[in-house]
């Protein structure tokens, strides 16, 4: 990546830091959830950058309040410094906007998840006294930013934000922005199970941004039709594949911690001959009872296996407030329970949102589980091997966004078909370690080479030939 600094705005839901109060009452700040925030909080080593986000919790209102509403000085776990605005939205917006629209709404509707997708009467109400004043906050903290700083470009992140862009482009018609959308992007037909105007302004909004990037050509090829049907027009921005990735430094570095190094002392002092790891949320597109199944029906046509392997599955329970995310849950914890009755210590199931465990678990892994139901990517599928210290396998789902990158070196999985499941584990877990080390070398050579300070640059490159042309 090119050595020039710019100014970035980066907007998202989420933050790369969120504030509570420890035991003693003092307040803490700790790393933001969730992949995007995983994949970008080393973006503010290379950037100028300015974060906006929301204010999450009780403590993020506090500390945006100190701060008079405007941004202030945070730094990031390796030091770097950069400026964070929290945006406090009113309860009852950010409740519509998030646990009626964004999700689930627009998440169930772009994975493909139909049976938990009902928009119902309220969505309307939701998206007007929700969604579009969510939105019309953060590009008003946007205008806000450029007017103090014109030549700094902006990049929106996600399905929260689809209005955004247009918003702005009202406001400034010179901006400069970007928008990456870091889910699925369904085909058209998919658009029609919301009302016409809110599908309407969903591809509009995007539309106004100079590029809007995905993490694959099926995505991006299907936003492209989807435009052409919903607006009549293709969109007048760029569409553009440019598949995230990680910081591999970050990641070393972190693997060496005492807090992994601590973690993994556990693992290997209780571990069996065979370790299969999932990390996920506890998210209903992550597939997590498909995979329960799986591995059971592995265990039933292979009980050579029995006693010689055990399923750590690593799960960070997700949007608890939202009543279909609450549901699966429990459906996970019933299928965990049913798994442990039927084959007792076959499953090492923890409920918790602990990075360091994680990435231990990626260490020790013998064959490391991605099977979602759809995905827009998947960071587990590149950080897991960039430490894998077992030369372990990767089961990867072919809906994953990873997999256009890594198919020739994985075991490629319907995450439908529970019985491809268990044949595939069964193969990653019989493959020959010649054949394990080349994969997995493979794996890291392309993740060293494509990592997040190129994906950064692509973006940058993307937004100057973008502007430049028009």
């Amino acid at each position: 990546m090119s050595g020039d600094r710019r100014r970035l705005i980066v907007v998202s839901n989420r933050g790369p830091v969120v504030y509570g109060r420890d035991a003693a009452g003092e307040r803490v700040a700790r790393r933001g959830g969730g992949g995007l925030v995983t994949a970008l909080g080393s973006l503010v080593a290379h950037h100028d950058v300015t974060w906006l986000a929301s204010a999450l919790s009780a403590e993020d209102r506090a500390v945006a309040a100190e701060a008079g509403g405007e941004a202030f000085e945070e730094r990031a776990r390796d030091g770097s410094p950069f400026r964070q605005r929290l945006i406090v939205h009113d309860e009852r917006v950010y409740a519509l906007a998030y646990g009626v629209v964004a999700n689930p709404v627009l998440w169930f509707l772009q994975h493909g998840l139909w049976e938990l997708l009902e928009p119902g009467r309220d969505l309307e109400r939701a998206w007007a006294e929700g969604y579009v004043p969510y939105n019309r906050a953060f590009a008003e903290t946007v205008a806000e930013e450029l007017e103090r700083a014109p030549d700094a470009a902006v990049f929106f992140h996600d399905y929260h934000l689809y209005l955004a862009p247009r918003l702005v482009r009202e406001r400034l018609p010179g901006a400069r922005l970007g928008h990456f959308v870091h889910i699925p992007w369904p085909e058209p037909d998919a658009w029609g199970r919301l009302p016409g105007p809110i599908a309407r302004a969903i591809h509009d909004g995007l539309a106004a941004a100079d590029v809007v990037g995905f993490h694959t050509a099926r995505w991006r090829d299907a936003y492209v039709r989807s435009c052409a049907s919903v607006l009549g027009e293709p969109p007048s921005g760029a569409a553009v594949v440019h598949p995230i990735s990680v910081d591999p430094a970050e990641l070393d570095t972190l693997a060496a911690s005492e807090a992994v190094l601590a973690a993994e002392a556990e693992l290997v002092a209780n571990r069996p001959e065979l370790l299969v790891v999932r990390v996920d949320r506890t998210d209903p597109s992550k597939n997590v009872v498909r995979g329960f199944d799986a591995f059971g029906l592995l265990l039933e046509r292979h009980p050579e296996l029995s006693g010689r392997v055990r399923l750590l599955a690593l799960l960070d329970p997700s949007r608890q407030e939202i009543p279909e995310y609450a549901a699966h849950l429990a459906a996970i914890e019933a299928a965990g329970a049913a798994l442990s009755q039927r084959f007792p210590g076959a499953l090492d199931l923890r409920l918790a949102d602990d990075f360091p465990a994680s990435v231990a678990a990626y260490k020790q892994a013998d064959v490391v589980l991605v099977n979602p139901v759809c995905d827009g990517l998947n960071l587990v599928a590149k950080e897991a091997p960039l430490v894998n210290a077992r030369d372990g396998a990767l089961v990867l789902s072919r809906n994953a966004g990873a997999y256009e990158e890594l198919a020739p070196w994985v075991v490629g999985v319907d995450p439908y078909d529970i019985g491809e499941q268990a044949d595939a584990l069964a193969e990653a877990l019989a493959l020959p370690s010649e054949e394990r080390r080349r994969r997995l070398d493979a794996i890291r050579a392309h993740v060293r080479t494509h990592d997040l300070s190129e994906w950064i640059a692509a973006q940058l490159a993307e937004l100057d030939r973008a502007t430049m042309r028009a």
